[in-house]
């Protein structure tokens, strides 16, 4: 850890640059400070850099790139619409300064293709916001899978439940809707998921096989009636799941922050119901531009014969992940949001790793093969901002990641290595191709066809 406080420059004050990772540096002002916010919306700019102690603002993301010499900078977060990634990463990387990319690194082939040459001919040093590895959920999953505990690992389930109330606000009604102006729901939503299989199963994987669609948040979709704003009359308001003002305003009528800071600077609930009158939140969701996947499921074999399969849907009461990990030795199952694991190890002789720590453990030797099974609790924390943002403590490991790694100068490598997250979102992309061609993809012979002038990582 650095001695003095690391001085950070905040481009993009929306949900991610103000809520996850703007936020935890003002929480943290012994180990960093924001002292340059740049954001086009005034009002959220103004919040943030307020909110941290009077940084110094700029209306353009283009007027702060010169000023980080000045400003002292000693690393910048870049937290902007997916579409302006590429640009604003090219710029900070050409001036020097280590940097955080908020995921997608690209929306685009095209786009990601010119960041890794760019990134390549510069030495950038970034790290991508693939923040779930940071999870105490996850690392202890990954902790035991590391000790051998399970054995040889055969098969490795993860199920993203989008929520139902989630995917409307983000993938039907938001920021991230449509393939144009975003990207896939593939690499978009479940890049994170596919960087935590890669990561669990040490490597990338040989073959990518992917199926799914938008199958229901379609114009034909819509009941009869239904207008394209829900508070326009709506003869099915009463009965809808996605009906708009039972979500912003009576759900979230205690929020003020995140989403229903998205709807516009005025929370109340006058202020909510006008957003929703005209705004792209207040729109019913079968009349919208969405393009993305409401549902899919991609399979992946790995060398050795490990295979790993990815659901994600938007037809879900819960938003969270579950995940199911077989071996030759033992089975773990685990829920992110409560932090429960199971561990059943097959051997009436088989521990856990020592060094594994829990909030909670019972151990039950099972019936009729005498197994043993180990109940736990991972520790959740306590400031995590539930179903909306903290990604169950993975935003404030990835950011005290981050800070540390600016002290100490290694962004970029071991945890927040650029290339090891490459290769996440090659294998979205990947994913995508094989849903629309209906046909699997031989994921290096791929990687190598693109040209990026990278290959698949290595096994770590």
């Amino acid at each position: 850890m650095s001695p003095t406080p690391q001085r950070i420059v905040i481009i993009g004050a929306g949900g991610r640059g103000r809520d996850a990772y703007g936020r935890w540096v003002i929480d943290h002002p012994e180990r960093a400070q924001v002292v340059a916010v740049a954001d086009t919306d005034e009002t959220r700019r103004r919040a943030l850099a307020t909110a941290a102690g009077g940084a110094v603002e700029y209306g353009d993301w283009r007027e702060v790139i010169p000023d980080l010499a000045r400003l002292e900078a000693d690393g910048v977060v870049i937290a902007v619409p997916d579409a302006m990634h590429v640009d604003v990463a090219i710029a900070v990387a050409d001036a020097g300064l280590p940097f955080l990319l908020e995921k997608p690194a690209a929306p685009t082939l095209v786009e990601l293709e010119r960041l890794a040459i760019h990134a390549g001919k510069v030495s950038a040093r970034l790290a991508i916001g693939h923040v779930l590895r940071f999870t105490p959920f996850w690392r202890t999953i990954k902790q035991i899978i590391d000790a051998g505990t399970l054995g040889q690992v055969m098969t490795i389930e993860v199920r993203e439940n989008i929520g139902f109330w989630h995917f409307a606000h983000s993938y039907v009604r938001g920021n991230w809707r449509n393939s144009a102006t975003s990207s896939a729901m593939v690499l978009a939503k479940t890049s994170h998921d596919l960087d935590l299989i890669r990561w669990i199963a040490g490597g990338p994987p040989e073959s990518v096989y992917s199926i799914g669609g938008l199958s229901w948040f379609r114009p034909e979709n819509a009941p009869e009636g239904a207008p394209a704003f829900c508070l326009d009359g709506c003869p099915v308001a009463d009965t809808c799941p996605f009906f708009a003002p039972r979500y912003y305003v009576d759900a979230l009528a205690g929020v003020h922050g995140h989403p229903v800071h998205l709807l516009g600077d005025d929370t109340s609930v006058a202020g909510r119901l006008k957003a929703l009158r005209t705004g792209d939140y207040g729109r019913c969701v079968f009349r919208s531009d969405n393009d993305v996947a409401d549902h899919q499921q991609t399979t992946m074999l790995y060398p050795g014969g490990l295979t790993a399969t990815l659901t994600a849907s938007a037809f879900t009461a819960e938003n969270t992940r579950v995940v199911a990990i077989t071996g030759s030795a033992g089975q773990l199952t685990g829920h992110m949001e409560s932090g429960e694991l199971v561990v059943d190890l097959f051997s009436p002789q088989a521990t856990l790793p020592p060094d594994v720590v829990f909030a909670h453990q019972e151990t039950t030797v099972m019936k009729p093969m005498g197994h043993t099974r180990h109940a736990l609790t991972v520790v959740v924390p306590g400031a995590d901002l539930g179903d909306h943002a903290g990604h169950a403590g993975g935003d404030a490991g990835f950011m005290a990641e981050f800070v540390d790694a600016l002290g100490n100068g290694t962004v970029g490598a071991g945890e927040l290595s650029f290339h090891t997250a490459m290769d996440s979102h090659l294998i979205a992309f990947a994913a995508e191709e094989s849903r629309v061609s209906g046909a699997p993809v031989s994921f290096a012979a791929w990687v190598d066809a693109l040209g990026l002038g990278l290959t698949a990582s290595s096994a770590e």
